[in-house]
Formats: C-alpha cells, structure tokens, sequence
C-alpha cells in the first residue's frame, strides 16, 4: 500500500495560534513522515479562513521537494476553476523537472462558496471549469503543447517550457465524491480520491461505479484509489476515543462552518448533488450525529484498532491509496507528532507489506 501524510494547514479549534505557528508545524510533520517511511507528502488548497490556509500548494511542494528529496510531493488538490490552467500547467512542469519527476498532480472543482465570491466566480461554473481545464492540463504534460477552443478557456497553442520531462502516468489525481465528479475522475484516467467524512459502506456504490466508468473510457482498470484520513493514533484505546470525539470533532464543526452544510445554497448549485446529501444527512442528525459518522469513517485508537479499520475499510471499498492527516481540529502538536511517530512504527510496516486485494 502507497501511503502518504496530508498538510492541511488550519488554525480552527487552536487557541492564538498564529499562522507562523501553523506553518512551522505542519513542515515539522511533513519532515517527520518523511523521515519516518511515508511516500508522499500531501497539501490541500484552500483560502482566507482559519478552516485551510494554504493558498497555493504547488510552491509549498517546490519547496518541501528540495527539503525532503526521498519521498514524492502531491497536490489533494489544486482547486482548477481559480486557476488559469496555463499557468497550473507551467507550474507543475517547474516542479515536476525541479523534483525529478516526484510529482503527483491531484486536481479538484472546490466546494466553500466562501472561496468562490471571494474568486468573483461563480459555483454553477465550476463542473465545466473544471472538465475544460483539467482535460487540458493533462494533455500539457502530456505532449508539452495546451490549448483549447472551450467555453470558458480560449487557449491559443503554445508550447509549455520548460517542456515537461518524465511521463505523468499514473501520476494524476481527482477529488470525486458527487457522480459528476466520477464520471470526470474516470474520463482524465485519474485515481479517484475521497476523504473520510462518511461511513464508507455509504461510498461504495459511488466507488465502484468510477471503476465501471474508468473501464468504459480507457478499457482498462483504474488507478488505484486515494482514501485522505484523519487519524488520531496513541497507546491507550479509552484515551484516543476522548481525543477522537474531541479533535474530529471539532474538525467537523470546522467543515460545517466553512462549508455552511447547515445551509441551503446546494440545493441550487449545479453539480453537487453529493454535498446536497451531506448537507440533507447534516440538518438532521446535526453536529453530533455528523460527528458519529466521521467517526465510523477516519481511524483513531490504538496501532491494532487503527489496522483493522483498515482491514475492514479494504474488504468494503477494495484496495487504496492511504492519506494520512495528524494535525487537524486542535489536536496539540505532541499529539500529532507522537500519533504520527506510533503509527510510523507499528501501522505502517504492516499496511506498506499488504498485496493488492484479489
């Protein structure tokens, strides 16, 4: 199993903590897991708010390329309507060449209207945003040439410098979690990525119809999935179960805010029939029954509690990447950084030797 560690860059459920200090934590981490055996280094990009601040993840990844050269860096994701794709194509080009080819390129639409007014754009757009210029980002690092006669991009050709120069297959990655999002996922030939916020019996359908999708446009299997988790890992079941309920927690409250789940705008943006069931299931079960079934979904406990969830996640969804967060919804840093140390040493030896599943 490929596993990665995932940099969300939040000061939401922390007391002063500042944004230097958010920073200079999350690059400890990063240095930690990649010390520690991890593959990957993972960033989200996100705006403004105390949710997610780290605006562009592509210049985080230059950077932590040069400071951890054994481990790929990875974008979950670069959010391509607020982007001019010629750009994120240039971008990822220089990052690509400067890192040796250690990039993985992961891609999504956004989802915080929040981010969106503030981008004077308009959500309605993003599903065609997104399908245009995701399809010719690809095709750039492909051949070294974008363009594009769309509806929203009028790209002249131009040839990408400098030129891209190791193959992206296998290395491009989509957020999918709505059926449009799927259908996208499978048509760019992408691994499919989710985040743990749902039991995952619940994803399953979802899941298997990208696999279906993915067969039908390219005829073979797709790549493999990424899971994005947030663990809460340490010696004592009774004692990560408190801090579970209590980090995940108000990690979860910090979706809800940021995402305004309690809300009814996604009942009138095109293409988030997804976030409108979560929304639907938010209203009624409320913060604390949301916060249930986080729990049923992201790992916490002990090394061997962690490890059957996994186990038990694998039977349900078939084999998948690992995304692995520590530092979220307040949890203290000694936390995160002993979780991330405890499960460097005792799950991951046992989830990196696992086979593909038949």
């Amino acid at each position: 199993m490929d596993v990665g560690m995932m940099m969300i860059f939040a000061s939401y459920g922390w007391e002063n903590c500042s944004d230097q200090r958010v920073w200079d934590e999350e690059i400890k981490l990063a240095r930690t897991a990649a010390e520690s055996g991890f593959d990957v280094l993972w960033a989200a990009e996100h705006h403004f708010n105390d949710y997610s601040f780290c605006p562009d993840n592509i210049h985080l990844m230059t950077y932590l390329s040069a400071l951890c050269p054994n481990v790929d860096v990875g974008t979950a994701a670069v959010i391509i309507p607020w982007h001019d794709p010629l750009r994120v194509a240039e971008n990822a080009a220089v990052l690509d060449l400067l890192s040796k080819g250690r990039l993985r390129l992961g891609m999504g639409r956004g989802l915080a209207r929040r981010e969106f007014e503030a981008f004077r754009l308009s959500m309605d757009e993003s599903r065609g945003r997104f399908d245009e210029a995701a399809k010719m980002i690809v095709n750039a690092l492909k051949t070294g040439f974008i363009e594009a006669d769309g509806k929203y991009y009028k790209q002249p050709r131009i040839e990408i410098r400098p030129r891209p120069q190791h193959s992206f297959e296998n290395r491009i990655y989509a957020v999918a979690s709505s059926e449009d999002s799927v259908d996208s996922a499978a048509k760019l030939g992408a691994h499919m990525v989710m985040f743990a916020d749902r039991p995952w019996e619940m994803r399953a359908p979802v899941i298997n119809r990208g696999r279906e999708l993915h067969r039908k446009y390219h005829g073979t299997e797709q790549p493999t999935l990424m899971l994005t988790d947030f663990c809460i890992c340490g010696p004592s079941l009774a004692v990560t179960e408190n801090w579970a309920r209590q980090y995940q927690g108000k990690f979860v409250e910090s979706n809800f805010y940021h995402y305004e789940f309690l809300g009814e705008h996604f009942k009138t943006v095109k293409g988030y029939d997804a976030y409108q069931q979560k929304a639907e299931i938010a209203r009624k079960a409320g913060l604390s029954g949301a916060v249930e079934g986080f729990m049923q979904a992201a790992s916490w406990g002990t090394p061997d509690r962690i490890l059957r969830q996994l186990e038990q996640r694998r039977k349900v969804v078939g084999d998948f990447e690992l995304n692995v967060a520590f530092r979220f919804g307040g949890v203290p840093f000694d936390i995160a950084e002993n979780g991330l140390k405890l499960f460097a040493t005792e799950v991951l030896p046992v989830i990196k030797g696992w086979k593909a599943a038949a």
